[in-house]
């Protein structure tokens, strides 16, 4: 089962330069379901010897173990977006963390600007065959619910990806080992947190670092 926010611990740091250089921020995983956030958020804190919060299990266990569809169901998108938004800012007042959010939290102006002002934000990129594949299989994906699950993620994408090209950084998600993921997001944070480390430059294998 996954921890809360009151069960996750934080371990020694690997990466004590980057840690430092964070400070009180956090890092926030944002992108596509499927992007692979959770499973590459729990080994980026272990790296960063941060705790690893994911917000969707915050939410369920704000709405006494409801699920995120039955939450969708219950009382509808706007509602679980207003809670949605609650929950991320809460997660970003408790100090350093990774965090993991929903693939629409990031569209909310407003949780843009507190991950803005109390973060650093990772896009996990990943294109609609990955998504497809990794999320086949989770039929009680809301936003899936269609004829044409293939057609509502791409123009899921295509709104999307605007927005989130204004995280920090850059990570192409793709069907390599989860470290290589990992290691790619240490070398971005470094690159844009530590100074004297080397400048990561855009390339087309998995990193980005935003201006």
């Amino acid at each position: 089962m996954p921890e809360t926010a009151a069960q996750a611990q934080a371990s020694a740091p690997q990466e004590p330069d980057i840690t430092s250089a964070l400070g009180r921020r956090s890092v926030v995983l944002v992108g596509m379901m499927g992007a692979g956030k959770s499973t590459i958020g729990r080994r980026l804190a272990a790296r960063l010897g941060l705790r690893f919060l994911d917000a969707d299990v915050e939410i369920e266990v704000a709405h006494a173990g409801l699920t995120i569809p039955e939450i969708f169901a219950t009382h509808g998108e706007p509602y679980f977006r207003d809670g949605e938004a609650r929950v991320i800012a809460r997660l970003l007042d408790s100090g350093p963390a990774v965090i993991a959010t929903g693939g629409g939290a990031f569209m909310r102006e407003e949780t843009r600007n507190r991950i803005r002002d109390k973060a650093i934000s990772i896009w996990l990129k990943a294109d609609v065959d990955v998504i497809m594949k990794r999320v086949k299989r989770r039929a009680d994906r809301p936003l899936l619910q269609t004829e044409d699950p293939v057609a509502t993620v791409s123009r899921l994408l295509e709104a999307r990806e605007p927005v989130y090209r204004t995280a920090d950084l850059t990570i192409l998600s793709r069907d390599v080992p989860h470290d290589r993921i990992v290691d790619e997001c240490i070398e971005a944070l470094r690159a844009r947190l530590c100074a004297g480390a080397p400048a990561a430059e855009p390339t087309t294998d998995g990193m980005n670092v935003t201006p």
